[in-house]
């Protein structure tokens, strides 16, 4: 392949090859647009639309559009874009990644497709890592759009509904990928179209397309109400837990995971007072130990998560960012909760849930960029059908990536760091040291404390300071210690004389268990054409090592006879390294395609509900979609109840007619005698005849507009609470389906069918609880000030009847909110109203 590659060149050299005539037409018609008035370049924005609209497509104005935006920015922002700016527009327009080095200006790259792809009036999405970077690239690179006379918006945390749908309206709109994620969720959820906020998925451009497609996608976005579980057990299992030996559980760090061994689990039989712990009947005490067990044992305070204000805080892993607000699922936040003896908050029901994978796959097209994202190259392939196209620099790489220094334990490796450091920082040069933990970060800052050497700590908790901090990291003589990942998206410039003394210099504390995120930190150094260096420090007591590496490195080091002090360089260490963190990629992605198999089988059901609600939202007539459940509640109901064997039928009869007049039936429309001698299909023809009867004179009573609006809101209603409870339920499915694998039967097969299964269920009894409660409805006079219609059930039981339906009138801020979201409307939707 890399002799194929020699003479043809790579995959990526041949595709841009292909651009390359399109490149030159830009630069052929520069001539023909610097002579344009401000106006007149403006203008030119209206001639593409209706070009567009005339029959021509995006690909044929395409260069003209280029060397439009190429203007409008050197006239906004006195900045042009260069032609590998061009290839990597061009490469997003096509719906790819685009991987670019880190100073190459991948926030202007994508003026030109946002542009081109904004001219159909579909909207265009522009998702960034985090809030600060939204609105930074909104206020700098929505200047050139706004310019051309395009509309720009910011979707940002905190926004209310009616500023959001302003800013998803505009023509092309920056956010967060968390962001247009929950909105996309919240707005399956409301009851009125006019509340949703987001258009039709059209385009979108996802900037460190890694680390939100690849690093957050394990993780999926999740809107939970309060649960109805105690806490008080992960106090009980807290305490067990603690009580246990090193022999009574087995930690496997390979799989992430703690397991009671044969002793331990006699002592959690005598604990828990159960004859066998192994039991079906004992699957929550189970649960609630495993958890404990994870809690106290894996999860580790200042690396995986803080405490702060009396609150468990997770720490992202990749980035060292607190995740505010965020979770972790299944019980484990509410364990770690009990080990750190703060207060255990109920466990939450999931009311609606996507991963990321499948967010971002509903557009009608995907692209991304990054500075790496070519060793992942194989799964943006397969979970989203994207290809990396690799650009190359518009002035050559002169960053001089050392070896990696390898030492026997990590105190030796962290005192040879300390030294580097005090050595680079003493001749002025400046120093960025990438660490993987907060905890790490902290041991390194006090060892340079002791040394005397000036630094500043980024722990990553505020976007802006992060921001500011590593914008000024290439000042000479300046130290700056960050997470590895802290600070993508902004420019690192060198100070007056850095480029004298070598650049910027990279120091990595340990490998990561991506090599992916090791060329992030290495690729702060040496942006256009700057001089830099990179060089790792590795110890074989690292997790990577210690968990990943081959035991042929360790014995080779100890025969070596190596002290602490002493540091070898060797290819074989190199491939070891190489070797191991290609392990962890695998099962890394192993894990995602996971989410991905059994989140298809929920997002084929999520698509069903979510194209219902649509229908229902957007005013579909529901008359004789209503008519057709009410036939087909009655047929199964009839067919399940009178399977027609003589020595049972009286007695099914009677329970037939007594479930009737429960549905809706006025008791004793129908006697025993009435039906005794029927057929099934007659006992039905007589239910049907009946129930459409009695509707049609409910909607007489009620008058059309009024009926169609109560099946509109009852049906919504319906369909959000069973859906919310089928959530639940396949979650639950999930957690118990991989013990299937020693039935010898396929886990995701399993999940596959019973989910199917239970989707129907869903189906049906949505069916039944809609009949039901409109049979059951009744109109009253709301207070005039109010101006509502409430639907309410005769059925006193029946609480979701008693919601009040609100017509398009705004909800009292005190009640629930419309969303169904269970929270308080004014601190829900109505949030800044």
């Amino acid at each position: 392949m890399k002799l194929f590659d020699k003479i043809f060149g790579t995959y990526s050299d041949r595709e841009i090859k292909r651009i390359m005539p399109t490149i030159k037409k830009i630069n052929e018609l520069e001539p023909t647009v610097e002579p344009l008035s401000d106006e007149e370049l403006r203008g030119k924005t209206e001639e593409f639309k209706l070009r567009l609209k005339n029959g021509e497509t995006l690909e044929q104005i395409l260069p003209e559009a280029a060397a439009v935006v190429r203007e409008a920015s050197k006239r906004v922002l006195g900045m042009r874009h260069y032609d590998v700016q061009l290839i990597g527009g061009i490469i997003l327009h096509q719906g790819r990644i685009a991987e670019m080095k880190t100073g190459e200006g991948k926030t202007l790259v994508a003026t030109l497709p946002a542009y081109l792809n904004a001219l159909t009036g579909e909207g265009v999405h522009v998702i960034t890592v985090n809030d600060y970077l939204a609105k930074r690239d909104r206020d700098e690179m929505g200047r050139v759009h706004e310019f051309l006379g395009l509309t720009v918006g910011v979707i940002v945390h905190g926004q209310s509904q009616a500023e959001k749908q302003e800013q998803y309206n505009a023509d092309i709109t920056y956010g967060t990928n968390n962001e247009f994620g929950f909105d996309y969720l919240r707005d399956n959820m409301v009851i009125y179209k006019e509340e949703k906020v987001q258009r039709q998925l059209h385009y979108v451009i996802v900037d460190e397309v890694d680390s939100i497609l690849i690093d957050e996608a394990r993780t999926p976005l999740i809107i939970s109400g309060e649960g109805e579980k105690s806490t008080e057990f992960y106090k009980v299992a807290d305490f067990f837990v603690k009580s246990l030996l090193e022999e009574d559980y087995t930690i496997d760090e390979k799989a992430n995971s703690v397991m009671l061994t044969d002793a331990g689990v006699e002592k959690a039989e005598k604990y828990f007072h159960v004859e066998n712990y192994a039991d079906q009947e004992n699957m929550t005490i189970q649960h609630h130990v495993v958890q404990a067990l994870k809690a106290n044992y894996m999860m580790k305070n200042e690396k995986d998560y803080i405490v702060k204000d009396g609150e468990v805080v997770i720490v992202d892993e990749f980035t060292g960012r607190l995740m505010e607000g965020r979770r972790y699922s299944d019980g484990l936040h509410q364990a770690i909760e009990a080990k750190e003896n703060v207060k255990v908050e109920k466990e939450s029901k999931t009311l609606a849930t996507i991963t990321f994978q499948n967010y971002f796959r509903m557009y009608q097209k995907l692209a991304g960029m990054t500075g790496t994202a070519l060793t992942e190259e194989e799964e943006f392939r397969e979970i989203y059908g994207l290809d990396v196209i690799v650009i190359p620099t518009n002035k050559p790489v002169q960053r001089m990536d050392k070896p990696d220094a390898v030492y026997k334990t990590v105190s030796g490796k962290y005192n040879a760091i300390v030294e580097d450091i005090k050595e680079t920082h003493e001749k002025g040069q400046p120093v960025l040291v990438g660490t993987v933990s907060i905890e790490k970060s902290e041991i390194l800052s006090y060892m340079l404390k002791k040394k005397g050497v000036p630094h500043q700590v980024l722990n990553a908790k505020y976007h802006e300071k992060e921001a500011e901090i590593v914008a000024g990291a290439g000042q000479k003589g300046v130290v700056t210690i960050a997470t590895n990942m802290a600070g993508r998206g902004t420019d690192i410039k060198l100070g007056e004389g850095v480029v004298d003394l070598g650049g910027l210099k990279i120091i990595g504390t340990e490998r990561h268990e991506s090599r992916r995120i090791d060329n992030q930190l290495r690729g702060r150094a040496g942006r256009q054409g700057d001089p830099g260096e990179s060089r790792f420090y590795i110890s074989l007591e690292d997790d990577l090592m210690r968990i990943f590496g081959s035991e042929r490195l360790a014995s080779v080091v100890e025969k070596l006879g190596l002290t602490d002090e002493d540091a070898i360089e060797s290819k074989m260490v190199s491939n070891a390294i190489e070797s191991a963190q290609k392990k962890v990629e695998g099962n890394n992605f192993d894990v995602r395609k996971n989410v991905v198999k059994y989140d298809d089988v929920m997002n084929k059901q999520r698509e069903i509900i979510y194209s219902q609600r649509e229908r229902v939202l957007t005013g579909e007539d529901l008359k004789e979609q209503v008519k057709g459940m009410i036939q087909d509640v009655i047929e199964s109901t009839v067919n399940a109840h009178i399977s027609g064997v003589d020595d049972t039928f009286d007695e099914e009869l009677k329970k037939l007619i007594a479930y009737m007049e429960e549905l809706f039936v006025e008791k004793g429309t129908f006697t025993f005698e009435d039906l005794e001698k029927d057929s099934n299909e007659q006992i039905i023809s007589k239910y049907v005849e009946y129930a459409n009867k009695e509707y049609d004179e409910k909607e007489e009573a009620f008058g059309s507009e009024q009926m169609r609006e109560i099946e509109r809101v009852v049906l919504l209603k319906v369909v959000d609470s069973k859906w919310m409870d089928h959530i639940d339920d396949m979650d639950h499915l999930k957690q118990g389906i991989g013990l299937r694998a020693y039935k010898q039967q396929d886990p995701a097969q399993a999940y596959q069918m019973e989910g199917s299964d239970m989707f129907d269920e869903m189906i049906a009894n949505i069916k039944v609880e809609t009949v039901k409660y409109l049979f059951h409805v009744r109109i009253e006079k709301a207070p005039e000030r109010e101006r509502v219609a409430k639907v309410t059930a005769t059925n006193d039981s029946s609480e979701e009847a008693n919601q009040p339906v609100r017509k398009k009138a705004e909800p009292n801020r005190n009640d629930p909110c419309p969303c169904g979201s269970g929270h308080k409307y004014k601190n829900c939707c109505g949030r800044g109203k």
